[in-house]
């Protein structure tokens, strides 16, 4: 069996460090790891054209919710119309460039350059070498920061909210963005990074036999975690994919109580300032996040106002102190329980983006709500504290390193491989 061969069979998980020896996949099977669960690899059917298909669609999908008419509004015979073009601009006249670059980058610019990047690197296509490998280290680590999806659960949010004060109408392009949303989930679903780093570069050779069942940091190994080679632990740069990193996150800790204290900083005033101000009839009424949500369960939407409240008050304050947690246990501190802590990590790494709902809320309503003295909604300050809130425990759940909480567990060696192998019909 030559080097590349051999080094194909051993993977670290990401997640936990442990060593683990991959069988062959059958076609329509994921790998999983047998300490923590995370999937290590899978076996598409057809790992092109299942990718290309759906980014090819979400692409045009996406072209065609910018060319026509997202939603509508009518009031007291007055009607406002918006296109997704039109929610930046407006704004940026009210001098909330801020919010138009994060709407822009989040919902539009992020989704769409993942798409083509995926058209790019699952099919054979000539590019320069240091394209392809700027193309796949780029592209794994911008799909947490793709809410086109979260925009959408913000509108259907917006319209419970207008329907209180007139008849919205669905445009043109509402159909369209839905398509996209559900494409662009599907193409980042389909394609597995192991198989995408396979075509670009053959794995370093090992460099020496692992065994099975053992944490790689514990055998003088590290698992890049750009494209998943094994490495020596004292290796600082991968020769595969060029990318810096150690066995451990260089002072991971640090770095998410760091972050996690200035998000705390942040929530306070972002909760208490005013998140946009409604003018009716030439009298302004700023609210923040909680009187909307005592103003939406007082008009009877009672389950739009809990989604508002589990999404932007209940998730940022149950993350923050789920990540302080978690470093706390990572430090050494309290019981070894390393596979809640580990669920408790991956519903943080999952959850966070989510409460950027009232964000995008505010973005639709702005732009949407433009009727002169009768009714206008625009931004307001804690609006932009409020994303930023989110931006930053974004950020101290990827500074945080999980596989910390997995260092204190004692492992015993086995030469068996183990391999968790769940077939999977989606594959």
């Amino acid at each position: 069996m030559c080097a590349a061969e051999q080094a194909h069979q051993w993977i670290l998980c990401p997640q936990c460090d442990l060593t683990v020896k991959l069988p062959a996949i059958p076609v329509g099977s994921r790998a999983r790891c047998p300490r923590c669960h995370t999937t290590l690899t899978a076996n598409w059917h057809e790992p092109r054209r299942r990718p290309t298909g759906y980014a090819c669609a979400a692409l045009f999908m996406l072209v065609l919710a910018n060319l026509f008419p997202f939603i509508s509004m009518h009031v007291a015979g007055l009607s406002s119309q918006i296109a997704l073009t039109d929610i930046p601009q407006v704004m940026v006249s009210e001098d909330y460039r801020s919010l138009a670059t994060l709407f822009l980058l989040f919902v539009q610019a992020i989704p769409a350059c993942a798409m083509v990047m995926i058209i790019l690197l699952v099919n054979p296509i000539r590019l320069p070498h240091r394209v392809r490998l700027g193309m796949a280290r780029i592209l794994f680590h911008v799909r947490s920061w793709g809410m086109a999806e979260i925009f959408m659960a913000g509108v259907l949010v917006s319209f419970v909210k207008l329907m209180a004060y007139g008849e919205i109408g669905l445009g043109t392009s509402f159909w369209p963005w839905c398509l996209f949303c559900l494409l662009q989930l599907r193409a980042f679903q389909c394609v597995d990074r192991r198989w995408v780093w396979q075509r670009i570069d053959a794995l370093p050779a090992l460099p020496h036999q692992p065994k099975a069942g053992i944490s790689g940091v514990k055998q003088g190994l590290r698992s890049c975690p750009c494209c998943t080679a094994v490495l020596p632990a004292h290796q600082a740069v991968c020769p595969r994919c060029g990318v810096t990193a150690q066995a451990r996150r260089r002072h991971s800790l640090q770095w998410t109580l760091a972050l996690l204290l200035t998000s705390l900083i942040l929530y306070v005033p972002s909760n208490i300032l005013p998140i946009m101000v409604t003018e009716t009839l030439g009298s302004a009424y700023p609210s923040n996040i909680m009187a909307g949500v005592i103003l939406l369960w007082g008009d009877g939407s009672w389950p739009v106002a809990l989604v508002i409240f589990i999404a932007s008050i209940m998730v940022p304050s149950l993350k923050m102190l789920a990540i302080g947690w978690l470093c706390w246990h990572a430090s050494g501190r309290g019981r070894f329980d390393g596979e809640r802590m580990h669920v408790v990590y991956e519903v943080v790494e999952f959850v966070g983006r989510w409460s950027m709902i009232d964000v995008f809320v505010i973005a639709v309503l702005s732009a949407l709500v433009r009727m002169g003295r009768l009714m206008s909604v625009y931004p307001a300050p804690g609006a932009l504290l409020f994303a930023l809130v989110v931006i930053l425990t974004m950020f101290a759940a990827m500074t945080f390193d999980p596989r910390l909480i997995w260092d204190r567990q004692k492992e015993t060696a086995s030469e068996e491989p183990r391999f968790d192998g769940q077939p999977s019909r989606d594959c």
